[in-house]
């Protein structure tokens, strides 16, 4: 088996610790500015929302989107979610409803 996954976990590490502690080394006993907090608040989802939409309709290609079954999944689960379903049975109902739309595809 190749060490090359566990270079790159390795690395990641490093990264997020020598981040972490920048922040620390960089601001010393200062406090971050009023506006920083509310800023982070709002880059969280957002970043979280172009991940998950760039893994759903994001094509292998250089350019395009590609529509199909995780898609669905996601609708479903979206529609749970908003049914107030518990977080396991979201994931299944996701997880079932894109086996579905696969298997009849």
């Amino acid at each position: 088996m190749s060490n090359d996954p566990w270079i790159v976990v390795g690395a990641l590490v490093v990264t997020t610790f020598l981040i972490k502690g920048a922040g620390s080394l960089v601001m010393g006993d200062r406090e971050l500015p009023g506006w920083f907090p509310r800023f982070v608040e709002y880059l969280t989802p957002a970043l979280l929302a172009v991940l998950v939409v760039t893994q759903l309709v994001g094509s292998a290609g250089a350019h395009g989107m590609t529509f199909d079954a995780r898609l669905a999944g996601f609708a479903g689960a979206l529609v749970a979610w908003r049914l107030k379903a518990p977080v396991p049975l979201v994931v299944l109902v996701a997880a079932v409803v894109t086996a579905l739309v696969r298997a009849l595809s």
